[in-house]
């Protein structure tokens, strides 16, 4: 089978909240006719972005095209869960013409694309492109994204500093495994915050790639797919902290998952999110919650103090049940204190 017949697949990556799943339901809506499957990993044990990808499913990406891999990180996962995972998506009656991966928030780009070369599947799939999302608005404020020049000089005043947090490694080894970065929130970065953030990125990048502003998703499909990147076969120009090492960790990170009761007042709930963050250092907070009197789900996702909240659909027979994910680094990661910040 010759190069022309593989089946192209799009790494969607970036920290957690940065807007992966947003983007891959605009792609979903506009497919520009190609047959789509989907690919959703997550960290923790609650598949709430497979779950809204899921309410996009149609006839170009029916819901059995789209799969979650919820048992970790992906990039830990390849031989139990990826490579038999791809192999049944190849094996449906009609395979699909596009797979969109959406890695988890805290997943290493490169050791995935090192699984495109086994032989199960080299022949078939290839690495159309790697796309990086990074919140603009964050990355102008410089939370995720060091100054190579100060570490430089704390390494000249201290050579036992420790000068990287494992945030900033995420950070840094997928914007340099990407073929495009998409810079999201822009409405919220402002046109001096896209500039700002350019700049961040700029400085961490081995190679020039070209950065999108993008505001909820919306980008046309053909600028991020049908790349024809192979970026299985680019390897060394996509460096990595971890280059050598024959595997990492993610215990830098924890989740837990918090069944609440039904929700009275969203405000007062928002708030207690936003004081998570505030006060014990939570990353990010996704999940479901019903609300008293009201027989739509209520979606909740925040990052840092940011919380977005919406009603996305009814709940299914038997399933009104409020349950969040919290993650944070792991030393953060409290359940008994989060609980009780939640009232529960």
């Amino acid at each position: 089978m010759n190069s022309l017949a593989k089946v192209p697949v799009t790494v969607v990556t970036g920290f957690l909240g940065s807007g992966k799943t947003t983007l891959i339901k605009h792609l979903l809506a506009n497919p520009n006719g190609k047959r789509l499957a989907v690919l959703v990993n997550e960290f923790g044990s609650e598949g709430v972005d497979g779950k809204i990808l899921k309410s996009c499913a149609d006839e170009n990406c029916p819901e059995e095209n789209i799969v979650e891999l919820a048992n970790g990180c992906i990039c830990c996962t390849v031989a139990d869960d990826f490579i038999p995972t791809m192999e049944k998506l190849l094996a449906r009656p009609v395979k699909p013409d596009h797979i969109l991966i959406e890695t988890s928030g805290l997943a290493l780009p490169k050791p995935l694309l090192k699984a495109f070369d086994w032989p199960e599947i080299r022949s078939r799939i290839t690495v159309d492109g790697v796309i990086a999302l990074a919140d603009a608005e964050a990355v102008a404020a410089g939370r995720f994204a060091p100054d190579p020049a100060a570490v430089d000089a704390q390494r000249a005043a201290d050579e036992n500093l420790d000068h990287e947090t494992p945030l900033s490694e995420v950070f840094e080894d997928q914007i340099a495994c990407a073929d495009i970065v998409l810079l999201t929130k822009a409405d919220l970065a402002g046109a001096a915050g896209i500039e700002a953030a350019k700049a961040v990125i700029t400085a961490e990048m081995p190679r020039r790639v070209p950065m999108l502003p993008v505001t909820d998703g919306a980008i046309d499909p053909r600028l991020i797919l049908g790349l024809g990147a192979a970026a299985e076969n680019d390897l060394a120009a996509r460096p990595s902290h971890h280059d050598g090492e024959e595997d990492h960790e993610h215990d830098d990170f924890a989740s837990v998952v918090i069944d609440l009761p039904e929700v009275n007042d969203v405000a007062a709930l928002v708030a207690s999110v936003q004081r998570l963050s505030r006060e014990q250092n939570v990353l990010r907070v996704k999940g479901y919650v019903a609300v008293a009197g009201k027989p739509m789900r209520l979606l909740l996702q925040a990052v840092g103090e940011r919380v977005r909240h919406q009603f996305d659909k009814p709940w299914g027979a038997g399933d009104r049940q409020s349950r969040l994910v919290v993650i944070g680094e792991h030393g953060d990661i409290n359940e008994t204190a989060i609980r009780a910040g939640l009232g529960v």
